[in-house]
This record gives structure tokens, C-alpha cells and sequence, in this order.
């Protein structure tokens, strides 16, 4: 393991060139505190957990003293926002420090968030927020703990510098760990633009650093679309079925890696509702929960027009066919699991789908059913979850279902298939009310509860003594959150 002082970095993407990016200096924020740090960020990058305690790192965080070896640089990119065309945004309050090996010989970018201003925040003042940073840091590493890809969150850091939402409040930072931060809305700049050669060098070095695999193809680009794609549809299988509604899918907030990115309000479902909607700015429900899949599919799209001048469009064509069967094969295999079966049938997916129209038609808690189906014996889980739902003939009827699909698979060995079940089947999930009781401790100076519950969120699927309200049903207040952009 290494010390904070011993961690140096590299600036593969900033050797790009001005084209990609610009070099801008973060703009420190005044008396600086950790809020909280993630362990597991940490070992990322190789770092000791006694790193979080080391006044260097909120230095570094706070922009009051350069990493070693960090050349920040603000990206530049553009974006469909809401399905419109936005010719240039770029990053308008985070910075690109630089990238990080670790032992193992993966590559991490660490981006800092809420930076200041950069050319690209137009109207805004760079900054970022104690709460948004909060729900971004509990979001990443929440998501990765339940096996979803995500990009990574090491520390927030609070201020007494002052900023204006609706309202006044407190600038924050937040570390930002990934692989890689091109978006869709890389490629679309300069495909726009028509800008070709700088479109070709972006293109030549993510496949290089990311796709290294694409170079031994007979088309490399469209092998790199092709896993882009497929890395997007298996991204969408997951957060369907876990219940994770993104909130703002512009091109600009999809990751070329596939990994959840940018969050905004999000929001985990808590009664079983697939046309949620978790961004009370979204008037139109473009980013509801049941639209989340044609939206990556519309979004694919849009990279595969920006990918034309090296592509044919025809074999891109071809390419998005693919879309739907593979993020369909994904999600069913993943409530398969979620459902405690093992071999595959072809009503499966009918099952899966009357299933949640019961859950919907009774605003079923969507988390808690599937782990309260496998924390016991079927017949005596299902007896217990019967009290959940309004159409009973209807749920009898699929309870009889899945208890003859169960015995079909003969594993009479119901202990097993219960632990199995627990381990896909999360018992603590992110609500919006437990993320917003954490902020509001943390904007009064108490950081405690947020470090807690990060803490629980890490083991979303153990069974932890004492932590049991973390788990409990929410409060309808709970449910109603409004949530915007903001931030």
C-alpha cells in the first residue's frame, strides 16, 4: 500500500492536445473538511485507509495544492440534452487531475468536481454543492457494492465558500474515480463540428487505452461500437432490475464504457412504479424508469450518426439490433437470480412480467419483495408477501406458478436457494429519504450519519446486527421527494 505522498500521476488525454481539452487551474474553496471517504476508493488506488485522515488529501481536493504530477484539464464535448442538440458544453465544474496506476496495472482518472469555473459553465460558477456531492459519492460506491457498473467516489469535502441554488449554500468537491471520462457526447463534437481528423484521433486513442481488443478486428470502429453497445445494454439490464432510474440520460451523461455516470436525480424505486419519474425538471417523462432502455437505444444511435464518416451506416444499422436482445437476454437472466431459478424456461419472461404488474397494481416495495422472498422457505415467504397485494387471486395464482417452476429445477435444498437469493437480493438499498436525513446532518456539520450509512451501503446483501432501520419501509414522505438538476 502506498502513502498519499507517494501517488503520482500521468496525462495520457491531456498529450491530446488544446483540441480535447483545456488547462485550467481549481479554484480553491475556504476551510476545507472531509465529509467522508470511501475505503474501497482508496485501495484503488493503492492508498492506505489512513489516507483519508491525512490533511494532504483535503488540500489536494480543496484545490489549495496540486496533486503531484496533475495537469487539470477542462473536457470539452457536446450532447442531445432532453433530444436536443447542444453543439458545446464540456466540463463546467470539474477538472481531469490526471490518471493514477495502480499495482495491479489498471489505469484510474481522477476527476475533480466542483472545481470552479472552466470555459465551459456558460452562466455557472463551477461550483458544486454539499448535497449533490453527498448523493454522487453514496450513489457510485452503493451501486458498485450491488455489481453495477459505476464510475467510482473517494472523498467529498465541505467548505465555508458560499454558492446560490434557490437558495444560498456551501461549496463542496468531490473525487471522482474511472477508467475513462469520454461521454457519447465526445464523438458528437466533433462530428458536428466537422472536424474529422480530431474525431479519428479521439476514436484512435480510446480504442487504444480502452479497446485494445477492437485493434485486432477487421473494422476496428465498428468493433468498438459493437462494445460500446453491448457494455450499454448489459449497464440498462442491471439498473432495471435493481430499480435504479438514472434521471438524465443526455448523450453527454453516457459513458463509452458503460458504467453509471454523472448522476443527477437518481433515484432507487421504492413502490414497484415503472413510470417514474425522478427529476422534477423532466416535465415530459423522456427520463422515466420504463423509458430508460429506448432512450439508451435512441442514445446509441446518436454515437453510431457520430461514427458515420468511418463506419458504413448500414453495418451501424446492423449493429443496433443487437440492442434490444442482448439488454432483454441480460435482464432476464438477472431476475432468473432475483427470483432464486438456476435453469431457464421460455415462459420465464411472461412470469417476470406478470409478477410486476401485480407489484405495480399494488405498489409493491420493489427491493423488499425479493429479499423477503428469499429469506425464508417459499411456501412460507410467499404466504407472508401475500399480505402486500390487493389482487390476491391474482398473486395465488402466480405463487402456485412459481412454486411448480421451482420444483422443476429439483433442488430440494431450500437453504441454498435461499442464500443464494440473499446475495443478489439486497436488503439495503439507497433511498432518497435515507440520502436526504444523511445531507441534512452533514449541511448542520454533523457528518456522522452519512459515514454510516455509506458505511451499510457497502454491504447492501449482509445482514447487519443493529442496522436494521436502514432497511425499514419508507416513510411516505419518503416517497415524494422532489429532486432536480440542480447542483
Amino acid at each position: 500500500m502506498k502513502r498519499l505522498s507517494e501517488l503520482t500521476l500521468d496525462n495520457r488525454f491531456a498529450r491530446l492536445g488544446d483540441t480535447f481539452s483545456t488547462a485550467v487551474a481549481p479554484l480553491p474553496i475556504a476551510a476545507p473538511r472531509l465529509v467522508v471517504a470511501s475505503p474501497a476508493a482508496l485501495a484503488l488506488l493503492d492508498l492506505e485507509p489512513a489516507a483519508a485522515d491525512d490533511p494532504q488529501l483535503v488540500a489536494f481536493c480543496a484545490g489549495q495544492q496540486p496533486w503531484p504530477g496533475a495537469a487539470p484539464r477542462a473536457m470539452v464535448y457536446s450532447g442531445h440534452q432532453f433530444g436536443f442538440y447542444n453543439p458545446q458544453l464540456g466540463d463546467g465544474r470539474g477538472l481531469l487531475l490526471g490518471e493514477a496506476v495502480n499495482a495491479a496495472g489498471e489505469r484510474l482518472e481522477l476527476h475533480l468536481k466542483g472545481a470552479g469555473k472552466t470555459p465551459y459553465s456558460r452562466m455557472g460558477d463551477g461550483r458544486a454543492v454539499l448535497r449533490s456531492s453527498i448523493r454522487e459519492f453514496l450513489a457510485s460506491e452503493h451501486l458498485h457494492a450491488l455489481g453495477i457498473p459505476s464510475s467510482r467516489a473517494l472523498c467529498v469535502i465541505a467548505s465555508d465558500t458560499p454558492v446560490w441554488r434557490e437558495t444560498e449554500e456551501r461549496a463542496a468537491t468531490l473525487l471522482r474515480l474511472a477508467p475513462s471520462h469520454v461521454r457519447f457526447g465526445h464523438f458528437e463534437l466533433f462530428y458536428y463540428s466537422r472536424q474529422p481528423e480530431a474525431l479519428r484521433q479521439l476514436l484512435d486513442h480510446v480504442i487504444a487505452e480502452h479497446f485494445a481488443d477492437c485493434l485486432a478486428q477487421p473494422d476496428p470502429y465498428r468493433a468498438f461500437f459493437d462494445r460500446v453497445l453491448e457494455r450499454t445494454a448489459a449497464l440498462l439490464a442491471r439498473w432495471q432490475a435493481y430499480g435504479f432510474c438514472h434521471g438524465v440520460m443526455n448523450t453527454d451523461n453516457m459513458s463509452i464504457l458503460g458504467i453509471t455516470f454523472d448522476f443527477g436525480p437518481y433515484a432507487f424505486l421504492d413502490d414497484f412504479d415503472p413510470g417514474l419519474v425522478c427529476n422534477h425538471s423532466d416535465d415530459s417523462g423522456r427520463y422515466a424508469f420504463d423509458n430508460q432502455v429506448p432512450i439508451a437505444h435512441w442514445n446509441l444511435s446518436a454515437l453510431a450518426q457520430a461514427l458515420t464518416p468511418f463506419v458504413d451506416k448500414d453495418t451501424l444499422l446492423d449493429s443496433l439490433k443487437r440492442f434490444l436482445p442482448l439488454f432483454r437476454g441480460s435482464w432476464l437472466e438477472l431476475m432468473r437470480r432475483r427470483l432464486g431459478l438456476v435453469t431457464a424456461e421460455a415462459e420465464d419472461r411472461e412470469r417476470v412480467q406478470r409478477l410486476l404488474q401485480l407489484m405495480q397494481g399494488s405498489a409493491v416495495d420493489y427491493s423488499r419483495f425479493f429479499r423477503e422472498l428469499g429469506d425464508s422457505p417459499a411456501p412460507i415467504a410467499l404466504q407472508r408477501l401475500r399480505e402486500d397485494f390487493l389482487d390476491l387471486a391474482g398473486f395465488d395464482a402466480w405463487a402456485e406458478d412459481h412454486l411448480a417452476r421451482l420444483a422443476r429445477e429439483g433442488e430440494p435444498d431450500e437453504a441454498a436457494r435461499c442464500a443464494r437469493m440473499q446475495a443478489v437480493n439486497p436488503k439495503y438499498i439507497l433511498r432518497n429519504y435515507l440520502a436526504q436525513e444523511a445531507i441534512a446532518a452533514a449541511e448542520r456539520g454533523d457528518y456522522g450519519p452519512v459515514r454510516e450509512l455509506h458505511a451499510v451501503l457497502s454491504r447492501p446483501f449482509d445482514e447487519q446486527p443493529g442496522m436494521e432501520r436502514y432497511a425499514e419501509r419508507p416513510p411516505e414522505w419518503g416517497k415524494h421527494l422532489e429532486i432536480s438538476c440542480s447542483s
